[in-house]
């Protein structure tokens, strides 16, 4: 699973989430997206942007771990043994 370490660079940097979103430019939402883990996917245009903004490599946003990200389906039903 691909983690974006949003959290980790601001706060080691000392700045917020909103003071990130001012600078890049990049709407709130779209970065409370990939904070959560919420996005499908991550446009190189925005990284460039993030990259820029904290003075950091690709590398230092993206983490790569071996955990699976467990999603649930809308409406899915469970059955139940009888």
């Amino acid at each position: 699973m691909i983690e974006i370490r949003l959290d980790e660079l601001l706060e080691n940097r000392g700045r917020s989430f909103y003071w990130l979103a001012k600078e890049t430019g990049i709407s709130h939402t779209t970065l409370w997206r990939l904070k959560k883990g919420k996005a499908l996917g991550l446009n190189f245009e925005t990284l460039e942007k993030v990259c820029d903004t904290l003075e950091c490599q690709p590398g230092d946003v993206l983490s790569h771990t071996n955990r699976t990200k467990i999603i649930k389906r809308a409406g899915a039903k469970t059955r139940t043994a009888k």
